[in-house]
């Protein structure tokens, strides 16, 4: 056996890395960023906050301030604390370690966010996908029957969902944190909450198998990687047992300390995204051949419908304009022929709805 075959484990080389392309020089459109930039004032203060930071000393372990800051912020009830993380994703993988229990299982209704599933399997833990219905709703039959079968330890629902956009019923999901009851948790996904204004975090006293997770990426923080969860103080005390320590950097912690003095500018920049999202919804289900899903993201799903076009022909024709977005057609089949497109300014959604006529103009009359 090779080295690798000797210390990998056999699921692990199975998996494919997660990959992030490259976008220089493209309108980027991927990966669900907010586009707008601080105002100048904010900028220079911020550089002069972060000029202060002590970079030669670890961060403060508790986080105590920053968590007092992000609870105040976006509505942590009363006696609930919180887990930081270096973005959802780490918060993922320290639930995934703290669960994983020999034959635990993880279930998510499938398509969802990918990182659920690698990251179970990347703990050594089963992952279970129950499908969805075709237009995108929980199946909740389904759900139930599967939580019934597999009494997972941890069951995910993105409140919205990626990379479909859409709310669930939330009294349907209010049926499966019972169903799995005290055998496991139920993380609601939050973290497209400043674009779907719906929240579970106050049904956290009524459930104490809840978990809420959020990032700060999507609010227009992307680059400082900080997400954060909450749940009861039982559930979170054996959370922070698997946190690494002063996972949350000092440039991190002074910078989202900063900016959540201004939640107002966030909140302004949310609001356009809103607006924007239905405009481009607008323009999109306007063209021939194209099929716009409800969306309470910051992006949008779309169906490429035309006999002669597909997503992979029309998603090759606009990297060949410049504009990056995912093809997410072979993700799930129920997702066949479909792009997700990230919400931008004015002048970027011009430029990508210019880029996309185009693109669907010149793969319908390619040659075959």
């Amino acid at each position: 056996m090779s080295l690798i075959e000797n210390i990998i484990r056999p699921e692990i080389r199975a998996l494919a890395a997660y990959h992030v392309p490259e976008s220089e020089g493209f309108i980027k459109l991927d990966a669900m960023e907010n586009p707008y930039e601080l105002p100048q004032d904010l900028r220079a203060e911020l550089g002069r906050r972060l000029a202060d930071v002590a970079m030669n000393r670890y961060p403060v372990p508790s986080y105590a301030a920053l968590k007092a800051r992000l609870s105040a912020a976006f509505g942590v009830p009363a006696g609930y604390g919180l887990t930081l993380g270096n973005g959802s994703d780490e918060l993922i993988s320290m639930l995934s370690v703290a669960c994983a229990r020999p034959g635990a299982k993880v279930l998510a209704p499938l398509p969802g966010f990918v990182m659920y599933s690698m990251s179970a399997r990347f703990a050594g833990l089963e992952f279970v996908g129950v499908p969805l219905r075709p237009d995108f709703s929980l199946d909740k039959p389904a759900m139930l029957a599967a939580i019934a079968e597999h009494r997972p330890a941890i069951t995910y629902l993105a409140y919205p969902n990626n990379p479909t956009g859409n709310l669930f019923d939330a009294a349907d999901m209010e049926d499966i944190i019972r169903a799995v009851g005290d055998s496991g948790v139920v993380v609601a996904d939050e973290a497209y909450q400043p674009f779907a204004q719906a929240s579970f975090m106050s049904r956290l006293p009524a459930f104490p198998n809840l978990v809420v997770m959020r990032t700060v990426s999507k609010l227009g923080l992307a680059g400082i990687r900080l997400g954060y969860m909450s749940a009861s103080e039982a559930l979170l005390a054996e959370f922070e047992k698997v946190r690494p320590p002063y996972n949350i950097n000092v440039l991190t912690q002074a910078a989202a300390e900063f900016m959540l003095e201004h939640v107002p500018v966030l909140d302004a920049q949310a609001a356009q995204l809103r607006e924007q999202r239905a405009l481009l919804a607008q323009a999109l289900a306007a063209l021939p051949g194209v099929e716009v899903f409800p969306s309470a993201a910051n992006f949008l799903l779309v169906r490429i419908k035309s006999a002669a076009a597909n997503a992979d022909t029309v998603y090759s024709a606009l990297l060949a304009r410049k504009v990056l977005v995912k093809n997410v057609g072979k993700m799930h089949a129920l997702l066949e022929n479909c792009l997700r497109v990230t919400v931008s300014t004015p002048e970027e959604n011009r430029i990508f709805l210019d880029a996309f006529q185009a693109s669907l103009a010149s793969t319908s009359t390619a040659p075959a």
